[in-house]
This record gives C-alpha cells, structure tokens and sequence, in this order.
C-alpha cells in the first residue's frame, strides 16, 4: 500500500513538472554535449548521482556512512563554483520519455523525496552537465547510440598517462578494453568503504604524480572531494563513477543489470588465481582503511 502512494505522489509530481505548474530552473546538458566538453576540453569533472543526493539530505549509502561534515561538504560541490571542473548531475528535470519504463519509476521517486534538495543546492546561473555520461547503458530505452558514445569516451584518455583510483574490488578496465586507447594505467587501489576516511592519504599517494597525468576516480562519495582538491593542485581529473560497469553491461549486451564476477575478487592471491597479472602491476599504492 505504501509503494502505491508513494508511485501515485511520484506520479503527481513529475506531471506538475511537465505541465510547468511546478517551476523547473535546473538546467542540465545532454549525455553528448557532456562527452564532447570533456573530449574537446582539459576541464575536470565531478558528477552527482541520486547516492551523493541522499547523502546531501543526511542519509548513509550502502559503503558510506553520512556524517554532518560530508552532507555540507557535497552540498557546497554541487553549488558549481569553478568554470573549469564541470559538475555534473542526473539530466531528469524535463524529460523521461528516453528511459526505460523502471528508470522512469526510479527517478520518478527520487525526485519525490529529493527535488527541493536540487533547488536548494543547485546553482541557478549555471547550466550542469549530465552525469549519465558514465551511465549512458543501463537508463536509456533507445540503446542504438551507446557504441558511438562510449568510441567518444574512450579517445577521452587516448595516448594519456592515466591514473585510476579506486576501490580494492573495483577493477576498471579489467577484462575489457575501455582503457586500452591509454599510452599507460597506473593504479591508486583505496578502501572498498568508508573511503572518505581515507581522503588525506589517498590524496598524499595521487600528488607523488607530475600535473601531466590524468587522475580517473572511481571511490564512490570520496572522489567528490578528492576530484575538487586534485583539481584545486592543478590536476585534470575525471569523476568516472561506474562507467566500468556500464561499458561491461554494454560489451554483454546485457539486458539489465549484472553482477561481474571481477568485483568479487580481493587480494593479491585471489587476483593472480583469476589472471589480473597485468592489473596487479599496475598497483603504485595501496590505501588501507583509516580509522576513527
């Protein structure tokens, strides 16, 4: 009975949406035009999915426990301070008709609970970028563009000196050839939660680098903050969230969403048994989870 009242609210609210009785001032820029700034650019990117939201409002996530301190610090991120680091956001405030029906569902309840938290936060003298730039698979009904979008991505980091950080169970790029257009991939391995914790040393591991790499994060809620201070030191860096993931989805051709076996596997044991030779040897460091 509660999922059907809350599926009628959500219902009412995107109508009053599409009918401009609800005024919308949030603008947000295609999935193409967000590739193209960041291909044709050396601007950083920071992205905002409905997780950095829920968090803004004071709720936890599955690997990130809320904290009065990370709800601020997100909410000051998303106000769009800097011309060059481009802040990105989920592009659902004038139309759905793209998605697929349950994607539609979703961001209908999101923005039931969440609208005014994008009002409130969201600066109205900018125009945002979109950030299913990294979920540009799983969303959408017409797939028919995704090949042609992710062959954009990808020159992205061409003949780049790239840089991943991310998670212990992670493992961008393994197992397919999203990053293979790199000239080389060096590797940040970080705590599988709780990262934010973690922040000043994976930040003290990613300034060993000269200003010419280029950082890809993928450390759920703690690549919002490591993005604005690597950015703020001179860095390029890319908020990459699950692209991985996507691209995975999209080489499957899977349906839906999958589980990959490679983010069961940690441990220097269990990624030779699985033949991640070459990803070990990319590991420059290794942040262990901090505590306190």
């Amino acid at each position: 009975m509660k999922r059907k009242i809350k599926d009628i609210l959500a219902a009412i609210v995107w109508f009053l949406y599409e009918k401009g009785i609800l005024h919308n001032r949030i603008q947000v820029h295609s999935v193409d035009d967000t590739i193209d700034e960041l291909l044709h650019t050396e601007k950083s990117m920071v992205r905002f999915g409905d997780g950095e939201i829920v968090m803004i409002k004071g709720g936890d996530l599955m690997l990130q426990k809320a904290s009065p301190e990370i709800a601020k610090g997100l909410a000051e991120i998303l106000g769009y301070a800097w011309d060059d680091l481009i802040v990105t956001i989920p592009g659902v405030f004038e139309t759905l008709s793209d998605h697929r029906k349950a994607s539609r569902q979703f961001w209908k309840d999101h923005l039931l609970f969440c609208r005014k938290t994008y009002e409130k936060y969201c600066n109205p003298n900018r125009v945002y970028y979109n950030t299913f730039v990294s979920r540009c698979y799983y969303y959408p009904k017409d797939r028919s563009h995704v090949g042609r979008q992710f062959a954009k991505i990808r020159k992205i980091w061409e003949n780049r000196d790239v840089v991943i950080v991310e998670g212990q169970k992670t493992h961008n790029g393994v197992g397919n050839d999203l990053f293979d257009t790199a000239r080389s991939i060096e590797r940040i391995i970080c705590p599988p939660s709780d990262a934010y914790r973690a922040i000043p040393a994976i930040l003290n591991a990613c300034t060993d680098y000269g200003k010419d790499r280029l950082f890809l994060l993928s450390v759920g809620v703690a690549a919002k903050f490591l993005a604005v201070e690597l950015f703020k030191q001179g860095y390029r860096v890319l908020d990459i969230g699950n692209l991985d993931l996507e691209y995975e989805w999209y080489a499957r051709r899977s349906p839906g969403k999958m589980q990959l076996e490679k983010h069961e596997v940690i441990g220097e044991a269990a990624n030779r048994a699985a033949g991640y030779t070459e990803y070990l040897e990319q590991i420059r460091a290794q942040i262990h989870a901090q505590q306190g």
